[in-house]
């Protein structure tokens, strides 16, 4: 973890007013450095009136920051907890590098913001939300409904994560195709002797003394029970060390979820189907736009295997989809969906605008 930088003596209030007048935008930055500094050396109380006022000021000057100056601010302001949090939810939505002194430790950053971070973002993003110490249960879940081999495996290594026995099982689970989970999990301090039993049948012959060692496999009635679970394991040949494909149910099932933890968390927004399709995540498109515009799961079927674009069009327009980007929209889906749905685009229903649609528009 990297040490954090502190911010420079806070300016005088001349040479802010100075600053504050100029126009330059080195002058901007300067202004903004300085006005950090100043709420650094005295911090405001989150919940006065000046509070709000400070958060906008900071998201004007934020917006108008070159990189590097943005960097430093998330590294000067990972562990203030007077921090404005639409400042800190922007920071933490940033490229990677300025994200992540903020997401790994803001104080401000809280289980909503987290799960926003977890699905707009990359897969840099993704790891690092999943390193964050005391992670909430809520936001453990989201990670593993994800199911990316290497945000999980970050989970797993994340001794400090406060995940809960059904996300715990599921990674076990999710350990007999992932061998890298099965170290992590196994010296996970979370781990109790009936997970211990089930994680013993997919590990190696240390990892089994370590869980037999630190759950006294010794006890007759374990070591019965752990015995039968090893006969029970198929061992994989030596060179097979890829995971196994998640098949199309589980794929399914794990996107449900996750799309139902977002509506939940009023996260789900129009801009996640955009990112599913890019990510090629065609199941999670159609189930984030059947929750988003209310339709069942058959209307949103039918609509992207229609012989035109009409009905996924209305679809995407009644949740919020701008009219300008649906056609490349359209294009990766039809790339993911063998060619579907068909048909052109109508001229007149674009030159007027996508407009809303009602739910039934899809069916």
């Amino acid at each position: 973890m990297n040490a954090p930088v502190h911010l420079a003596a806070p300016p005088s209030p001349t040479e802010l007013v100075a600053l504050a007048r100029s126009r330059a935008l080195p002058d901007r930055q300067r202004l903004l450095l300085g006005v950090a500094a100043l709420c650094d050396a005295a911090p405001p109380t989150p919940g006065d009136p000046g509070h709000a006022v400070l958060g906008e000021i900071f998201l004007l000057l934020a917006g108008q920051a070159e990189r590097d100056i943005r960097r430093t601010l998330s590294e000067c302001l990972a562990e203030a907890a007077w921090a404005p949090p639409a400042l800190i939810n922007m920071l933490a939505l940033d490229e990677i590098e300025i994200a992540r002194p903020i997401i790994a430790r803001s104080p401000v950053l809280d289980a909503p913001a987290l799960l926003r971070v977890l699905i707009e973002t990359t897969l840099d993003h993704q790891i690092e939300v999943a390193r964050r110490p005391d992670l909430p249960n809520d936001v453990c879940e989201a990670v593993v409904d994800l199911g990316q081999m290497a945000v999980l495996s970050a989970l797993a290594s994340n001794p400090t994560a406060r995940i809960g026995d059904n996300a715990l099982h599921r990674l076990i689970e999710a350990s007999e195709k992932i061998a890298a989970l099965r170290s992590p999990l196994a010296r996970h301090p979370r781990l109790n002797a009936a997970m211990a039993e089930r994680l013993y049948a997919y590990v190696g012959d240390a990892l089994r003394q370590s869980i037999g060692e630190r759950f006294r496999v010794d006890d007759p009635d374990l070591a019965s029970a752990v015995a039968h679970a090893a006969r029970q394991a198929t061992p994989a040949p030596p060179e097979a060390h890829a995971a196994p494909p998640i098949t199309d149910a589980e794929r399914q099932e794990m996107d449900r979820r996750l799309v139902a933890k977002l509506k939940a968390s009023n996260q789900l927004r129009p801009g996640y189907l955009i990112r599913a399709i890019r990510e090629g995540r065609l199941s999670l498109f159609q189930h984030a736009l059947a929750e988003l515009g209310g339709f069942s799961a058959e209307q949103v079927r039918r609509a992207m295997h229609s012989e035109s674009a009409n009905p996924l069009l209305l679809a995407c327009a009644s949740v919020g989809i701008d009219r300008a980007v649906f056609p490349a929209l359209l294009q990766e889906i039809r790339r993911l969906n063998n060619g579907l749905p068909k048909g052109d685009l109508p001229a007149s229903v674009l030159t007027r605008g996508l407009g809303a649609a009602a739910p039934s528009a899809a069916a």
